[in-house]
């Protein structure tokens, strides 16, 4: 078997229009003036894949597009990234999403209109494909509809394949939180504080760590500006974030994911990862957009300074 690529990711594919400059939160019959509008690549999976492959890794992905502008978009975005983009299918009959970003230099409101993300199933994916890489990442389990029941067949295809498994579940939108069987394929779990606090049903991130910990091989729980926490058998570290100046968080947990990645398939201790991740996580965060911002040069420049806190949160 020939394992041409590192990393497949299946994922969502939508664009982002990114609004930023706003203020506040935008008013009902009141127009408002913004800093950029952005035309962007959007969705986790897809910035995940992007990322990594500007790290210089060879990646793939699978999903599905409508024959449409959006889709086109997108495609075109994978080629220039040198992204293999031989499992995504193209559907006349679908519309390619596209999410609108409300974003400040804190935090930013998605608005996502799903298209055909929600129609990719199991039966569209190709194993071939699959079984190509070393290692498969699996983004926005909850924006995935149609595919989320068959989660836990792929991770357990991939694992028969030879591939180690990772997971960004992403925000639910029905608040259910809901993934009964999906983290027993999971070998790497990278959820924010957010979403580790509602599947864990803790209150506080080191508790929701211990938690997950229980239940995955590998977690690590992004904390936004102030780190991240990561565990893996006894081990146990807290990594804090780099100082930057905040231009927009759009995508910055999605580079946070290559980072850790990155370093996890090169065979780097756990610190080493989560320091990785808060590197990309930040780089990203002074960059407008959720790609783009990456490079051998800035990450190794950013991991030679001092992060804002010390050792322990």
């Amino acid at each position: 078997m020939i394992r041409d690529l590192d990393v497949i990711v299946v994922c969502e594919i939508n664009v982002d229009i990114v609004v930023s400059g706003l203020g506040g939160p935008p008013e009902f019959g009141a127009e408002r003036a913004v800093d950029d509008v952005l035309l962007t690549a959007g969705s986790s999976g897809v910035l995940v894949a992007t990322n990594l492959a500007d790290m210089g890794m060879r990646v793939g992905i699978c999903g599905l597009v409508g024959d449409d502008e959006f889709g086109r978009f997108m495609l075109l975005h994978c080629r220039k990234h040198g992204i293999d983009s031989e499992g995504v299918v193209v559907d006349p009959s679908q519309r390619t999403g596209a999410s609108v970003l409300l974003s400040t230099c804190s935090d930013r409101a998605i608005l996502t209109h799903p298209g055909a993300m929600e129609h990719f199933t199991f039966d569209l994916l190709r194993l071939d494909i699959l079984a190509r890489a070393r290692h498969l990442h699996v983004s926005s389990l909850f924006l995935q509809s149609a595919l989320r029941p068959a989660v836990p067949r792929l991770f357990a295809a991939a694992h028969a394949l030879g591939l180690s498994t990772s997971l960004d579940t992403g925000h639910d939108p029905a608040e259910t939180w809901g993934i009964d069987g999906v983290l027993d394929g999971v070998d790497v779990f990278l959820p924010n504080e957010v979403e580790a606090l509602a599947i864990s049903g803790q209150t506080e991130s080191r508790a929701a760590l211990e938690s997950l910990a229980r239940r995955v091989p590998a977690v690590s729980v992004k904390c936004g500006a102030r780190g991240a926490w990561a565990a893996r058998s006894t081990e146990r570290v807290f990594e804090p974030a780099y100082q930057v100046r905040t231009v927009d968080t759009t995508g910055a947990g999605d580079a946070f994911d290559a980072g850790f990645l990155n370093g996890w398939l090169a065979g780097d201790g756990l610190g080493s990862c989560v320091r990785r991740g808060n590197a990309c996580g930040a780089l990203t965060a002074a960059h407008l957009g959720g790609s783009g911002a990456l490079s051998a040069a800035a990450i190794g420049a950013l991991l030679a300074t001092e992060p804002i806190l010390g050792g322990v949160e």
